[in-house]
């Protein structure tokens, strides 16, 4: 797999393995955003099925290549500007946002569902979503990279709207931590910091599934 693919330095929109999902799947962000085929595909199968069960499952954030994370994460540094630590400024935006170059977005097979706030999955219908795709997403071949962390999971805390579909990142990650170093991990604020806290072994590969 090609290093710049890996790191996320491309345009989705332009490969021809990335489909957009259907406005009906899809909300905010992701009406702009693309995933791998067989990513979609399945996510497709899977809401069908949700939808039996009274569950409506749409995708919120689908991939994002370096420059989409590149802006989310310097939008987050400035805005954490009075934090004067650098490394714990960036510890701080890392309990949800990863470095560019290191977040599984970039892949085309990971997918943010419904909401991104903790409190929306802790109750209601949101709570009903979660369970539903605990008890049913890996029929799919979807999996949730990053539980709560009590098992001494390192890196990300827990995301119950992030989904990845494993057919495609589990070789993925693999020929990532294979491929990529931390001397890759560049060109965006605070970027030196990536070394220090060694993102690729702390946050990269600290996911509970494969």
């Amino acid at each position: 797999m090609d290093k710049n693919y890996l790191l996320g330095k491309f345009d989705p929109a332009l490969d021809s393995r990335f489909v957009k999902p259907d406005d009906r799947y899809a909300s905010g962000a992701a009406q702009r955003q693309f995933l791998r085929k067989e990513a979609y595909e399945a996510f497709v199968k899977m809401a069908e099925d949700a939808i039996k069960d009274n569950i409506e499952l749409a995708i919120v954030s689908a991939t994002r290549n370096f420059d989409a994370q590149k802006a989310i994460w310097e939008r987050k540094w400035m805005k954490l500007s009075t934090i004067v630590s650098r490394i714990e400024r960036a510890r701080e935006i890392l309990k949800y946002s990863a470095m560019p170059g290191t977040s599984r977005h970039h892949w085309g097979t990971d997918i943010d569902l419904n909401n991104l706030e903790d409190e929306y999955f802790l109750s209601g219908k949101g709570w009903e979503v979660y369970q539903w795709l605990t008890a049913n997403a890996a029929k799919y071949g979807f999996c949730q990279p990053y539980t709560p962390k009590a098992s001494g999971r390192a890196g990300y805390e827990e995301e119950k709207w992030h989904w990845s579909y494993t057919p495609l990142s589990t070789p993925l990650l693999r020929q990532y931590l294979n491929t990529v170093t931390l001397a890759d991990i560049t060109d965006f604020q605070g970027s030196e910091i990536a070394a220090e806290l060694d993102v690729i072994k702390n946050y990269v590969a600290g996911v509970d599934c494969q």
